[in-house]
């Protein structure tokens, strides 16, 4: 089975969180699965210095950036077609929130960048199942919540409100679990937004990918 993972570049601040993007690419192989890594080939929304955690004045390419967590095994968004993987998952960090698209900067009001919706919205009709980690559901919530999608970011009251104002129904979760929407083909876990250990992370993780194989095994719900 072929998971796709959607990266966002390379550090939590500014592009994929790396903790989460490893541990899901851990989990795909743990479970049998090859990982197809991915990322949009575009310059990040900005450069963050992960130690004083503020911008700085310097330009970085996503996929440049995410090619680093894949080392170096990785495709431009421009060329993947859901007929390349069995399910899709989309890790957190703000990378998803900037460069995925502008949730960090328009909230609910926010646009996902048209690649990545097209890719998501074609492997959704195509029955592909797909997840996120952390913030990353905000992105589903844009391009899929015409369909109501149930999903989770964890506890946080105000991106919960964000996530329902764009037509998902958000279910709260414990750090390490996942919610799954059957009908949408749709799981989901908190990681970092609630997790306090990189043990929890790596657990939803775990359980994210095992759900999506499980969907990806059996044939779309009819509405």
């Amino acid at each position: 089975m072929r998971i796709g993972v959607l990266l966002s570049g390379c550090g939590v601040n500014d592009g994929s969180e790396i903790h989460e993007a490893v541990l899901t690419l851990l989990a795909i192989d743990k479970a049998g699965a090859q990982a197809v890594c991915m990322a949009p080939d575009m310059e990040q929304a900005d450069v963050v210095d992960h130690v004083a955690c503020k911008p700085v004045q310097e330009k970085r390419s996503v996929l440049v950036e995410a090619a680093r967590i894949a080392r170096g095994n990785i495709r431009s968004l421009r060329d993947v077609k859901p007929a390349d993987f069995d399910a899709l998952i989309l890790p957190g960090g703000f990378g998803a929130a900037k460069n995925l698209s502008t949730f960090a900067k328009d909230g609910q009001n926010c646009s996902v960048r048209p690649e990545v919706a097209d890719l998501i919205s074609q492997a959704h009709k195509a029955g592909k199942p797909i997840g996120a980690l952390c913030i990353a559901p905000v992105v589903l919530a844009k391009v899929l919540g015409a369909e109501g999608p149930t999903l989770t970011i964890g506890g946080d009251p105000g991106t919960a409100r964000a996530l329902e104002a764009m037509g998902a129904r958000h279910e709260a979760c414990a750090a390490d679990g996942v919610v799954v929407d059957n009908r949408r083909r749709l799981v989901t876990t908190p990681a970092y937004m609630l997790a306090k250990r990189i043990s929890e992370v790596g657990s939803g993780a775990e359980k994210l990918v095992k759900a999506l194989m499980k969907l990806a095994s059996k044939p779309p719900v009819s509405a």
